[in-house]
């Protein structure tokens, strides 16, 4: 028979947290909230201003996840209380047994609410953008960068994100020099913002005939995309350089003969960013002038609100001194740095599962 006084308690528990969130959440002024926006959506006169109505839409759509969960654990733990209640006046083992099981499973949803109160920061809420960029260590590190795109990828198609690559620059041989990558999805910025560093990894290279141990490095920038700001930010032409050069990517043989893709480089940051998605050198500068103001807005926004952490840029070498996370496939071991959080499960965290690792960095405020 079940220990009656535990099933008890871990009931008592999940109801104490289960009063916490919903306070947490404000349920009843989420539900003002959600009348309200209903009510203007009413007003067809909204859609006016696109951008406007998509931001209503997705805060809707929000609200309305959050009061489904809320509304839905709080009617299983009624229904799991009686159950309990039937079990112990009829002493069925069988029954207690499914009621530990399903407050197990309770306890992971009221888990997984939690972790969204961590969203609160400015721009969690927004998509976002990955630069990937190959280190030091020629075809091994991109080789490397373009293992990192793929495990980012791989992640967003787990979640059911959006995916756009807006630039790919294929190695030497093998593999990415640098790619930037478009998230689209609810609070894609909010996930991945902690991602930002050098991602190191230790291998017997398959590019050597020895099989000789190698280290490689690759480094992720995380930035937000931000469509309506103020910024006091000016760019001088002065401070910029910009560089054509042929397409490499997709578009037929147009793109590859002329010099359509456009690279910018911000001089005092040494930030770089670069387009060719179009067949216009025109759109792919305008393309990658966009990048550039969002990533200095980013910049410019961490270092007045966050001087405590680092950004990590294309300014700062690719090097030991700035790692997030250790790949080192040989002992079949992952470690991040910040957190100490471990696993073994190599080919699970390269084929997108990291949530393990963005969690406990977000749990500590990085």
């Amino acid at each position: 028979m079940f220990e009656i006084n535990l099933i008890k308690n871990s009931l008592y528990k999940i109801k104490e947290k289960n009063n916490f969130i919903r306070g947490f959440f404000d349920y009843s002024e989420l539900k003002k909230k959600l009348l309200k926006i209903n009510n203007q959506f009413k007003n067809l006169d909204i859609w006016n201003d696109i951008s406007y109505g998509q931001k209503l839409s997705k805060e809707k759509f929000y609200i309305e996840n959050i009061l489904f969960t809320l509304n839905m654990i709080n009617q299983e733990i009624v229904d799991i209380d009686e159950l309990i209640k039937l079990a112990i006046d009829s002493n069925d083992n069988d029954i207690l047994q499914e009621s530990v099981q399903t407050l197990y499973i309770l306890k992971n949803k009221l888990d997984e609410l939690e972790f969204q109160k961590i969203f609160i920061k400015k721009n969690d809420n927004k998509n976002c953008f990955i630069d990937i960029k190959a280190g030091s260590g020629g075809i091994e590190s991109q080789d490397w960068a373009q293992m990192i795109m793929r495990m980012y990828l791989k992640w967003a198609e787990n979640k059911k994100f959006k995916i756009y690559i807006i630039e790919k620059s294929p190695g030497e041989k093998v593999g990415i020099k640098s790619a930037t990558i478009k998230i689209i999805g609810n609070y894609a910025f909010g996930w991945l913002r902690t991602e930002s560093g050098i991602h190191r990894l230790v291998r017997k290279s398959p590019f050597n005939t020895y099989g000789r141990r190698h280290t490689s490095f690759s480094s992720t920038f995380i930035y937000p995309e931000i469509n309506n700001y103020n910024s006091n930010i000016i760019i001088k032409a002065d401070d910029l350089r910009i560089d054509v050069y042929r397409s490499s990517g997709a578009g037929g043989q147009h793109v590859n003969r002329t010099e359509s893709a456009v690279r910018i480089t911000h001089i005092p940051t040494g930030i770089v960013t670069q387009c060719q998605n179009n067949r216009s050198q025109h759109k792919n500068k305008n393309q990658a002038m966009k990048q550039l103001e969002k990533k200095l807005y980013e910049l410019d926004f961490k270092k007045k609100n966050i001087e405590k952490q680092k950004i990590e840029n294309s300014k700062l070498d690719i090097s030991w001194g700035y790692q997030i996370r250790s790949y080192i496939l040989d002992n079949s071991r992952i470690k991040d740095i910040r957190t100490g959080v471990e696993t073994n499960n190599v080919q699970s965290v390269l084929d997108g599962n990291i949530d393990i690792f963005i969690k406990a960095s977000l749990k500590i405020g990085l």
